[in-house]
């Protein structure tokens, strides 16, 4: 295994998620690990253990688990679009702090924006699809 690089204390990385309505501005500092997610801890904001292990999949794929601290304001949306901005978010900080992480985070699919969007309301319908209730008489 290659050896661990020493990032600079300093350092500040900035990456931008979006997934449906949600977009996630994510702040990744040299630290221990803390997830702040809208000034709130990550475990008290999201209560689904699967939510969090989303978020945490990049840090996992690149071996950085606990080597970051992370800030992020997370706007529209639900929770599962949330989570799934702040984890592109993320994946793209990452790559900003060493651009070796990108084959890893590529082949997970990571660093793809998920463009599947509500359909809009269509004229005549009650929904995207939605026809009125058909009635002979």
């Amino acid at each position: 295994m290659k050896e661990d690089k020493v990032v600079a204390k300093s350092a500040r990385y900035y990456g931008t998620g979006r997934r449906k309505s949600s977009v996630a501005r994510v702040y990744l500092t040299p630290g221990t690990g803390k997830i702040t997610i809208n000034k709130k801890d990550m475990e008290d904001y999201f209560g689904l253990d699967t939510l969090k292990l989303i978020v945490n999949q990049p840090f996992v794929v690149t071996n950085t688990v606990g080597k970051f601290d992370v800030l992020v304001n997370v706007r529209g949306g639900g929770y599962t679009g949330q989570a799934g901005a702040i984890r592109h978010g993320i994946s793209r900080a990452l790559l900003e702090a060493d651009a070796e992480n990108r084959p890893s985070l590529k082949k997970a699919g990571y660093l793809t924006r998920d463009s599947r969007m509500k359909e809009r309301k269509k004229p005549g319908l009650k929904a995207a699809r939605r026809a009125p209730q058909f009635s002979k008489r």
